[in-house]
């Protein structure tokens, strides 16, 4: 097997092929780092790259494999991590000049479940400046490119972990999301990206002491690798303040069962609340019939988001002005001018205007499990637009509407985000044009399991997601198509 061909594999079947020593975890690397000469070069999604310390590291795993150690799930897999996640000796500069030389001292938990796991980091992705908005440019690095057309944006702010996915530059990548930023560029990219319950995936360190929207969560190229990531970062941990308990059953089990009942709710445009782009919409159109023809029922429900819009954006301000403030204050030259107004505008909110929107972020959250007693899941766009030109900062106009700053045109995602629901991301259409549009489905309450149960059952009828960039080699004929795990975890479930 040829170095493309391994890094076409899915995550599961490389982890396998490393357990019964059909590979070696320095041969997945070397495949992994070829990709990374070859291809990051054109996309700019991989901006740190510890080529010896991974070699070295992918060598003890092979002689941990080789002792009959016990080994973990993810043992001997390649991954950089986004930009904004501390890691142990590794540069971290969150997109910013002002923490170029940052080397921290210590790993971010998600790292730290990550390593534990078996992975093997090769390096640092691309994020937006504090992961400030969901196009993927800095002053340091440069802007990241959509691999699906190097003239346009691979949104962000998790954007470089999906353009190195949908490369086969790594197998995982690990995320966050406040307003979208693993579900925008899953969706601009075409791999698969989960925001998971609030709590889910503990935020430790948190540098926001009461933090309320932002989440680290997996990306992938499949449903069923998403679930293998979370079966590693998911759990609770005595330093978090908000943690949810352990599922009812394992993530990387989740295709023993199907997803019932089955109810789902279309939402395209969430009742008018939102502008959407007709590329968009044309794109989704076929989506609810999908559903409808594996047998689930369509509800109608009109789900009440109007509180939402107010409650993300004075949250959201207020802990900008919290941690960004003393920085503005010390470098305003360094810092873009979307992240100053943002801190202008939490500074200006008064006491009440910020315990209102908790409180409403409490009703919205209430009011949405109510919703879930007659709905399993709902389906709306993930993003209002397609990856637009990398010389935007932000498109100006959505759906016939004007977007008044650079938050707008993320709406679909950010206000799912105060919910604290769990949302995913999932390859559904492409446009004319060739760029990839993402179906986002929201699952209920807590349901992070039940949700990618559905997610898998889209993914398996629609296989939108096997469609790779053009700038990849298309695969020869016995490779196209699911993977041979991939395959067997799915005909369990057809064939029972």
């Amino acid at each position: 097997m040829d170095s493309w061909e391994l890094c076409q594999l899915s995550a599961r079947e490389m982890a396998a092929m490393i357990r019964s020593r059909e590979i070696s975890a320095v041969e997945l690397l070397g495949a992994h780092l070829d990709q990374v000469h070859r291809l990051n070069p054109h996309v700019n999604a991989i901006i740190t790259l510890v080529e010896d310390q991974a070699r070295e590291a992918a060598a003890e795993a092979d002689k941990k494999t080789l002792s009959g150690a016990p080994l973990g799930i993810l043992h001997g897999l390649p991954m950089a991590h986004k930009d904004t996640h501390r890691t142990k000796g590794i540069r971290t500069t969150f997109g910013s000049p002002i923490y170029f030389e940052n080397v921290p001292d210590t790993d971010d938990l998600i790292i730290e479940r990550l390593h534990e796991a078996g992975v093997i980091t090769t390096g640092k992705t691309n994020t937006p400046e504090f992961a400030a908005g969901s196009h993927t440019f800095n002053s340091i690095f440069g802007t990241t490119r959509n691999p699906y057309d190097l003239s346009r944006t691979p949104g962000g702010s998790s954007g470089g972990a999906a353009v190195a996915l949908a490369l086969g530059m790594q197998p995982l990548a690990d995320g966050s999301d406040m307003g979208g930023s693993l579900r925008n560029p899953a969706s601009f990219c075409n791999v698969v990206g989960l925001r998971p319950s609030f709590g889910r995936v503990p935020n430790v360190p948190s540098i926001i002491p009461n933090e309320l929207l932002s989440v680290p969560g997996p990306m992938a190229r499949s449903v069923s690798d998403v679930a293998l990531m979370m079966e590693a970062i998911a759990g609770p941990d005595p330093r978090a303040k908000s943690v949810l308990p352990d599922p009812a059953s394992s993530f990387a089990d989740i295709f023993n069962e199907d997803p019932t009942p089955r109810r789902i709710a279309w939402l395209p445009d969430l009742d008018g609340l939102i502008g959407v782009n007709q590329d968009v919409a044309d794109a989704l159109s076929g989506s609810p019939k999908v559903f409808s023809d594996l047998g689930w029922e369509i509800v109608e429900i009109h789900p009440d988001f109007e509180l939402a819009e107010e409650t993300f954006r004075v949250i959201r301000a207020a802990q900008f002005a919290r941690v960004h403030g003393e920085n503005v204050d010390k470098y305003p030259e360094l810092i873009k001018e979307s992240i100053k107004w943002n801190v202008a505008v939490g500074r200006a909110l008064s006491s009440d205007q910020i315990d209102a929107a908790i409180a409403n972020q409490q009703l919205l959250i209430e009011q949405m499990r109510k919703v879930y007693e007659t709905v399993d899941l709902l389906a709306l766009p993930v993003s209002q637009v397609t990856p637009f030109p990398i010389e935007w900062e932000y498109p100006i106009y959505v759906g016939g509407r004007e977007m008044g700053d650079y938050l707008g045109w993320m709406a679909s995602c950010y206000l799912i985000s105060v919910t604290q629901l769990p949302a995913i991301s999932l390859p559904a259409a492409f446009t004319p044009d060739g760029l990839p549009v993402g179906l986002q489905l929201v699952g209920p309450p807590r349901g992070d399991v039940d949700l990618l149960r559905a997610a898998s059952v889209f993914e398996l009828a629609t296989q939108v997601g096997q469609r790779r960039p053009p700038m990849i080699d298309h695969a020869p004929p016995e490779q196209r198509g699911w993977t041979a795990i991939e395959r067997r975890l799915r005909g369990r479930r057809r064939n029972r």
